[in-house]
């Protein structure tokens, strides 16, 4: 027996004109590279989306076209997040922060047709603008910037497009809507191409999970570029919420400004981003900088204890995130449970520093060598594994491979993790940042958070490194805040009676900044590269 339904596709069109026709007097607000605000609202974006999509369509764009974006998070990446798949191309956000190689690289494996630049950027497309050869480069000028000779207009484009719409093209719901590549920072990276269909399950997902309203007003500091943006966009045009987009202006103050001044009830990045911009607010304590309820979603790496208890006593909530470009962005979130609330204190912390459950449409399991489920006993470790409407099945150009996914089916995560009885995942480490000493695995991630919740430490990485007796040993990267001073044998001391001896981090390297990837996370990889004679080179004793 068939449903009665409809058959109605699930496409970005739809959301495209459900933000024009509900929500145009919403604003979105960006913050430009030169530092001025530019102001709009849904009314006016969507009829500048309308109109590149039917410039783009004008230019000879064909579906399944790729059109990649160079660009920081603003109103023009935001029309094109909208228009591109309107049109019926694929939205490929390149990410600006690595290197001309890999830029290079991408460009060419994604065959993009059309690249959207920034202005503020040209610099970047000139380090590739040689090795790639895309139909047509257009500049967006931001604030007062000008479009260089030899160049484009995008806002040329956007004028022939508003004369000439004629509604948008017939879509699949399973036709492609975008793409994005992994970092690439176990290897050379590879595309994902979601589908219309996807994107708006998973867009759905997030913003339920979430409990997003018209009323909120969302900074995602995540960068467009970076498994696009986390859903934000499109849930801000599904909902209706208000947009604040920081541009390339991710420091501390650049941040606490726009959420004070624009009421921010909503932010999303990585914990590196959060902690400089808790440890600015601890600095200058007196001033209301958040709205009382303001929720922030954390992903990308683990969310230490001590900075869910920060953010709680500035009445900020931070909901913990596990997610990758493969999974759309996020595949888990660490929300209480109703019953959990009568739990002790302690315990709901532990809670809320896992990782969490699998969101509406998403499974996971952690399995061991053989595929089997380990035991949720929240101590038995295993990879983490999914499947679902927004998981990917392969990447662009790519055979499926065992490394990846299994034989029935799953996408293998790569991160090492438990799973307790009420089902929330933790994650123990990347599985090539465990550490293997003396034939027993320490866990990176356990040590990081523990040393990061010393009052006087900014951030914390913990790597391994090859030593003569013990095959490992872990070696610490400490960060002090900014006018602290803290010693080797204070954090030995303050977390020694967290972990048996032998976990203990052989030493400590306090530096001023840890490296970072392109999409702002610790690089471990970089660590690992410039201190792996570390232990050699000190023949260092190593207590039993």
């Amino acid at each position: 027996m068939r449903s009665t339904m409809m058959r109605y596709p699930l496409t970005i069109a739809h959301v495209l004109e459900r933000a024009s026709r509900y929500f145009s007097g919403v604003e979105v607000v960006s913050l430009l590279p030169d530092k001025s605000l530019h102001r709009t609202d849904f009314g006016r974006l969507t009829a500048r989306a309308r109109a590149l999509a039917q410039g783009l369509l004008s230019a000879g764009l064909k579906r399944g076209d790729r059109v990649g974006t160079l660009m920081w998070n603003h109103y023009a990446h935001f029309e094109a997040y909208l228009g591109v798949p309107a049109a019926g191309g694929v939205l490929h956000p390149l990410n600006v922060r690595l290197h001309h190689t890999d830029l290079q690289c991408i460009v060419n494996h994604a065959e993009d047709r059309f690249l959207i630049v920034d202005s503020s950027l040209l610099s970047r497309f000139d380090e590739i603008k040689s090795s790639v050869n895309p139909e047509r480069v257009f500049v967006v000028p931001l604030g007062d910037a000008s479009v260089p000779a030899g160049y484009e207009n995008y806002e040329d484009l956007l004028a022939q497009g508003a004369h000439t719409f004629g509604g948008y093209p017939e879509i699949d719901e399973d036709q492609a809507s975008g793409m994005c590549y992994t970092s690439g920072t176990t290897g050379r990276p590879r595309g994902v191409v979601y589908s219309h269909r996807s994107t708006i399950i998973h867009t759905y997902d997030v913003a339920l999970a979430l409990g997003i309203r018209p009323t909120d007003v969302g900074l995602p500091v995540v960068p467009m570029f970076h498994a696009f943006a986390w859903a934000w966009p499109y849930i801000a045009a599904l909902v209706g919420a208000k947009s604040v987009f920081a541009g390339p202006h991710t420091d501390p103050e650049s941040l606490l400004e726009l959420c004070r001044k624009e009421g921010v009830t909503f932010a999303s990045g990585v914990p590196t981003v959060w902690l400089r911009v808790l440890e600015a607010v601890q600095a200058n304590r007196g001033r209301a900088w958040f709205k009382p309820g303001m929720r922030l979603l954390v992903a990308g790496s683990a969310v230490p204890e001590a900075m869910l208890r920060a953010y709680d006593a500035l009445g900020v909530e931070v909901i913990h995130s596990w997610g990758m470009t493969e999974v759309t962005s996020c595949g888990t979130m660490a929300i209480l449970k109703p019953y959990f609330h009568g739990l002790p204190e302690e315990e709901r912390y532990r809670m809320r520093a896992k990782q969490g459950y699998p969101l509406g449409f998403v499974e996971a399991r952690v399995a061991d060598e053989a595929g089997n489920p380990v035991n949720p006993d929240g101590k038995t470790v295993g990879e983490l594994q999914v499947r679902g409407p927004y998981v990917t099945g392969a990447y662009f150009k790519m055979a499926p491979d065992a490394e990846k996914f299994t034989s029935d089916g799953w996408l293998r995560s790569g991160d090492v993790a438990t799973v307790d009885r009420e089902r929330f995942i933790k994650i123990t480490d990347r599985s090539k940042d465990l550490i293997k000493s003396g034939g027993e695995w320490i866990s990176s991630v356990d040590l990081e958070n523990a040393i990061m919740a010393h009052p006087a430490v900014a951030e914390a990485a913990v790597i391994a490194v090859p030593h003569p007796q013990w095959d490992e040993r872990p070696l610490a990267f400490v960060v002090p805040k900014q006018g602290a001073t803290v010693t080797a044998d204070e954090i030995r001391q303050f977390i020694a009676d967290k972990f048996a001896k032998w976990w203990l981090p052989d030493d400590y390297v306090f530096i001023d900044a840890i490296p970072r990837t392109s999409t702002g996370k610790f690089s471990k990889l970089t660590l690992r590269e410039r201190y792996r004679d570390y232990f050699t080179k000190r023949a260092k004793h190593v207590p039993s």
